[in-house]
């Protein structure tokens, strides 16, 4: 059984959806001076609350898997997977592509200037102001590209299930693993699972498209 593709249409509702959501986050936040919301105070309470020295070790080895080389290996192993006959070109457009979407974070994040939570509740060092963050949208960019990639070579329930289920798990850790550490409000971690989403099912198609081209050549 070939897996089913979604919809005509959907993507781009879904990109739109997500970039909308994404700025709405952003501009009730900075409506409140980027101060943090009521959930966000709440949950960064109770993770303070809960974390044991214990808990830091696990939530580290968590969020430096969502960053930085191994987030960048995991890219360039989706963009390999897309393009098999020419794997080299599918690794480098999709380091590429994760590259050229964080630096568009970035210049959101530099816009926006949301200050961090306190240092004193840091559990590891950062930088940079807050929203969106870049954990969050690293690992969700990744899991949404591994998930496409895998998806074309899934023929039972259980494989499509797991080739989805994984990376969005651990994105969703990597992500939650940041208002563990103390160094971000959960809006933050919100705008950068939505502007994931967005910039994913807006690019991805066409980047995908390009390859599949390129490797039946």
């Amino acid at each position: 059984m070939v897996p089913r593709r979604p919809p005509a249409g959907a993507l781009p509702l879904c990109a739109a959806l997500a970039a909308l959501l994404c700025a709405v986050v952003i501009a009730v936040v900075m409506a409140g001076g980027n101060d943090p919301l009521g959930v966000d105070r709440a949950a960064h309470e109770w993770a303070l609350r809960e974390r044991t020295s214990g808990w830091e070790r696990v939530l580290a080895v968590i969020t430096d898997s969502g960053t930085q080389v191994p987030a960048l290996v995991l890219a360039m192993t989706a963009g390999a997977l897309v393009a098999r006959n020419v794997w080299w070109l599918g690794a480098v457009t999709g380091g590429a592509a994760l590259v050229l979407a964080q630096l568009l974070r970035y210049g959101l994040v530099l816009a926006i200037d949301r200050p961090r939570p306190p240092e004193s509740h840091w559990a590891t060092h950062v930088d940079n102001p807050a929203l969106p963050s870049g954990h969050a949208t690293t690992s969700a960019l990744v899991a949404i590209g591994l998930a496409v990639a895998l998806w074309p070579h899934c023929r039972r329930p259980l494989t499509r299930a797991l080739a989805v289920g994984v990376p969005a798990l651990w994105a969703l850790a990597v992500g939650l693993s940041r208002v563990g550490l103390g160094v971000h409000w959960p809006t933050d971690v919100l705008a950068g699972w939505l502007l994931a989403t967005a910039l994913s099912c807006a690019f991805l198609p066409l980047i995908g498209r390009s390859l599949r081209r390129t490797a039946a050549r």
